[in-house]
């Protein structure tokens, strides 16, 4: 039975890898903290080899989404970001998001774009929104 759910853990964590869609990262979330505790439960029963794999894909899991999933844009710069969106460095957070939705409109996967300029421009504007958000 723990084998089943560890099965079924992996393959919910890499199609939210693959597909990279909210609601997968939510469902990957969720495989990950499944295979956390039956690691934690192989490990008490002594069964050492594998209880570290299912808490290595937990780990692998965590990892992913705080340095694989989301940081697409993690190296950008805000000169790359005001490059890429075409926005002043005095620009406002309304301009910021006004030259987003420009973009997005054409270079998005459903007008015949690509899902990794999509990313891209996401994340070009989360790093100049990111700086305009209170501390």
């Amino acid at each position: 039975m723990i084998g089943l759910v560890l099965i079924a853990a992996a393959a919910i964590g890499y199609w939210a890898w693959k597909t990279h869609s909210d609601q997968a990262m939510r469902f990957g979330d969720v495989a990950a903290v499944v295979a956390a505790i039956t690691a934690f439960a192989l490990l008490r029963k002594h069964e050492i080899v594998p209880g570290l794999l299912a808490l290595g894909g937990a780990g692998w899991w965590y990892w992913f989404r705080r340095n694989g999933a989301r940081n697409n844009g993690g190296d950008m710069t805000p000169d790359q970001a005001r490059r890429l969106l075409d926005v002043s460095p005095r620009a406002t957070a309304e301009d910021i998001r006004a030259a987003h939705r420009r973009l997005i409109a054409r270079v998005h996967p459903d007008a015949g774009g690509s899902a990794d300029l999509t990313m891209q421009v996401n994340a070009a504007r989360d790093v100049l929104l990111a700086r305009r958000r209170p501390i």
